[in-house]
C-alpha cells in the first residue's frame, strides 16, 4: 500500500524547479542551434571572399577576409562548445532522482553556467535574461537542498566536475570545427603570417 502511495506522490518543489531550470536550458540549445546555423551561412559566404579573392590573385582582400573568417570561426567554437556544455548538464539534471544527486549534480552545473555566463552574452545577447534565470534558478535548488537535506558543498570537486565538462566540450567543438568548415586556403595563411611578421 505505501509503494503504492508513493508512486503516486506529487513531484517536490525541488524535482519541478529543476525540471523548469532543464526546460529552460534545452530552449537556449536550440537557440544556440540557430545562431551555429547563421555562423555557418556567414562563413560559407566569407570563404567564398576569400577564394574569389584568390582567383582574381588579390592577395590584400584575400588576407582581409581570412582575418574575418577566423573571427566568425572563433564565435563558432564558442557558441557550439557552450551548446555541448549545455547539453551535458541538461542530461546531468535529467537523471537526477534524490537529494545527493542534486548537491553532485547542480554543483558543476552552476559553476559551468556562471563560467560560461558572458560567452553566451557575446553570442546570444537575446538569451541574457534566460541565462541568468536559469542559473538563479539552479543556485536556488542548491541552497534548498543542502539547508533541507543537510547536505555539505565541496565547490572544489564542483569545479574540477565543471572544468571537465567545459573540456570535453571544447574538444568536441574543436573537432566539429574541423568536419564543419572548410580549411583557410595556405596562401592566405601565410600572407597573414608575413603581414604579421612586417608589423612585429
Amino acid at each position: 500500500m505505501e509503494r503504492i502511495r508513493g508512486t503516486g506522490r506529487a513531484p517536490t518543489p525541488l524535482k519541478l524547479q529543476i525540471e523548469q531550470a532543464n526546460r529552460q536550458i534545452r530552449v537556449l540549445i536550440s537557440q544556440l542551434d540557430g545562431t551555429v546555423d547563421r555562423i555557418k551561412q556567414r562563413d560559407a559566404t566569407i570563404f567564398r571572399g576569400v577564394v574569389t579573392s584568390l582567383a582574381k590573385h588579390d592577395a590584400q582582400h584575400a588576407a582581409v577576409y581570412a582575418n574575418e573568417l577566423t573571427e566568425v570561426r572563433k564565435m563558432g567554437k564558442l557558441v557550439t562548445q557552450a551548446q555541448l556544455a549545455l547539453e551535458q548538464i541538461s542530461l546531468r539534471l535529467g537523471t537526477i532522482t534524490d537529494l545527493g544527486e542534486i548537491a553532485t549534480t547542480l554543483a558543476p552545473a552552476v559553476s559551468v553556467i556562471r563560467s560560461m555566463k558572458d560567452d553566451l552574452r557575446v553570442a546570444l545577447p537575446e538569451a541574457d535574461r534566460e541565462i541568468g534565470e536559469i542559473s538563479g534558478l539552479l543556485s536556488s535548488v542548491l541552497v534548498d537542498a543542502s539547508s533541507t537535506g543537510g547536505i555539505s558543498l565541496n565547490f572544489d570537486v564542483a569545479n574540477e566536475d565543471a572544468q571537465k565538462v567545459i573540456e570535453e566540450a571544447a574538444a568536441v567543438a574543436e573537432q566539429r570545427m574541423k568536419e564543419s568548415f572548410p580549411e583557410i586556403p595556405l596562401s592566405v595563411v601565410s600572407e597573414r603570417e608575413e603581414e604579421g611578421d612586417l608589423s612585429a
